[in-house]
């Protein structure tokens, strides 16, 4: 029976499955399955993140009305045929930097993607040039495993476009805590700057500088030889120029202790 299907599926460690799975496992026709789906969404006992998409809530995520993102977001973007990344303080979460936890769960695309919210879960989609060329390394989750930008990736990512990190501030944060506990590498940072802009590893490396200390010789060099660019790039045009960065200090930058 339809209704018997989600805790079917959990005792087999299913985590996801397609309307044509339940209409197969129901021995109905495709198109009489959906009034049941909906019947068990309805309930709390599944919910669909994308159109033929579904995930069984096991009994503990049933107040969330939902699960963790974690546990899904691969599947569906398989579902969904795109190529994908969890980046931006997400990423930045996975790898250890959980000093301030991000209120939606953040995924680079190629395309842009509408948002989408189920229960307790949100899911933000940020388009990405380049998206391919982005380090990343697979993560294992409950139900299986994500793509996730390198620590490298995600510092530049979040350098490039601050105001989807929370700031300039918690962009900062967020280096310090991995750069302490041991998460960055800076080889693999001036590799990862291949699908990245001058401008965001300038700050990169300011912050880098100005709050830690790593060793930054090699990503100053990297930066010189092209115009000054803007520490904030949503802020003003006016301030002074660090000439070891070239970049324009036109905020004050402070990451939380």
């Amino acid at each position: 029976m339809l209704r018997d299907l989600p805790d079917h599926l959990l005792s087999e460690g299913t985590s996801w499955f397609t309307a044509r799975d339940a209409a197969q496992a129901a021995g109905v026709p495709l198109a009489h399955v959906y009034p049941g789906l909906k019947r068990l969404v309805d309930r709390g006992q599944i919910f669909s993140p994308a159109r033929g998409f579904y995930v069984p809530i096991p009994p503990e995520f049933r107040t969330w009305g939902s699960v963790p993102a974690t546990h899904f977001v691969d599947a569906m973007m398989r579902h969904l045929d795109r190529r994908y990344y969890v980046g931006l303080l997400s990423a930045a979460e996975l790898h250890g930097a959980a000093h301030q936890r991000p209120q939606v769960f953040q995924v680079m695309v190629e395309r842009p993607l509408a948002a989408r919210r189920n229960g307790r879960t949100r899911l933000s989609f940020y388009a990405r040039s380049r998206l391919a060329q982005v380090p990343t390394q697979p993560l294992i989750t409950p139900t299986g495993y994500l793509v996730v930008s390198t620590p490298e990736a995600t510092v530049l990512d979040l350098a490039s476009r601050p105001a989807d990190g929370g700031g300039l501030d918690n962009v900062a944060t967020v280096l310090v805590e991995l750069a302490e506990e041991g998460t960055l590498d800076i080889g693999a940072l001036e590799a990862a700057t291949k699908s990245s802009t001058v401008s965001a590893l300038r700050r990169v490396g300011w912050m880098l500088d100005r709050f830690t200390g790593l060793d930054v010789t090699e990503l100053r060099r990297q930066t010189a030889a092209a115009a000054p660019t803007m520490l904030d790039p949503h802020g003003g045009r006016r301030g002074s120029i660090d000439a070891d960065w070239g970049l324009i200090i036109n905020s004050y930058v402070e990451p939380e202790a």
